[in-house]
């Protein structure tokens, strides 16, 4: 992808949308006289030399590929003419086709980061249109490897599933940190104290699976076979129906992404 591609983001103001047009500006993927960002109510300041809009047609106009980060519930009443440019969805659950339709193009992406975006740390599946070139692919991917790592998918039933498993991102990390945490100060340790652990616990715990480059099943396996304290604790923790919860929420997050694109 050459900087001087003119990048919009459809809703660059909120979380994702901004988390990444700033990992995008940090790689060199764009320059900030080429990106453009549009707001819906007060504008940020942030990302100086773009240009901000509360006009997203304005936004679409100045601009050879637009990105869309809005909710999927406020897409259908997102008027933008893309006039046969490249469009890619960040929006779980809406089909390839059904934005090609809405705006006008053929050349569209679906694809699927999380807020880790923000740290140049987000894993992003995507598919691409029939339509799309090569050098389309080439942009999609020069904007999330600069949010974290990226894969183009074989299907959108792939996305769609993945919408659970990476698409929440953060937020099953973060849910196991704080029942742990909650359990710490709840035991008697300080919120402070108690933060830090299980912080560095879990950030520490993904380091060192990328660094080994080991199946996760393995590095179990390791901590039951030396029957110590981890031992008792994953034992406790299965036996209470651990795994069957993470597949029912995986396969409910799986259904929603299916029913928000029929919707």
């Amino acid at each position: 992808m050459s900087a001087s591609v003119r990048l919009g983001i459809v809703g660059g103001a909120g979380w994702l949308g901004g988390a990444i047009a700033g990992a995008a500006l940090a790689a060199g993927a764009v320059r900030a006289e080429h990106l453009t960002l549009s707001y819906r109510r007060t504008r940020p300041e942030r990302f100086s030399g773009a240009f901000w809009t509360a006009d997203n047609q304005v936004l679409a106009d100045r601009c050879d590929v637009i990105l869309l980060s809005v909710r999927p519930q406020d897409w259908p009443s997102l008027e933008v003419d893309a006039k046969g440019k490249l469009v890619i969805s960040v929006m779980a659950g809406i089909r390839l086709a059904a934005i090609g339709e809405k705006h006008a193009t053929s050349r569209v992406v679906r694809s699927l980061p999380n807020a880790a975006a923000e740290v140049a740390n987000s894993y992003t599946p995507w598919i691409a249109s029939g339509d799309a070139t090569e050098a389309d692919r080439a942009i999609t991917r020069a904007i999330f490897d600069a949010c974290g790592v990226q894969d183009e998918v074989g299907s959108e039933r792939d996305i769609d599933y993945l919408t659970g498993l990476t698409g929440s991102g953060p937020a099953f990390p973060a849910l196991l940190a704080h029942v742990m945490m909650r359990d710490a100060i709840a035991f008697g340790l300080p919120p402070d104290v108690a933060r830090r652990a299980v912080n560095t616990v879990l950030t520490g715990a993904g380091q060192l699976l990328e660094a080994r480059d080991a199946s996760p099943a393995e590095t179990v396996q390791t901590f039951l076979d030396y029957r110590g304290t981890t031992a008792a604790a994953i034992e406790t923790m299965r036996e209470a129906g651990f795994e069957q919860a993470v597949a029912n929420g995986l396969a409910a997050a799986f259904r929603k992404s299916l029913a928000m694109g029929n919707t």
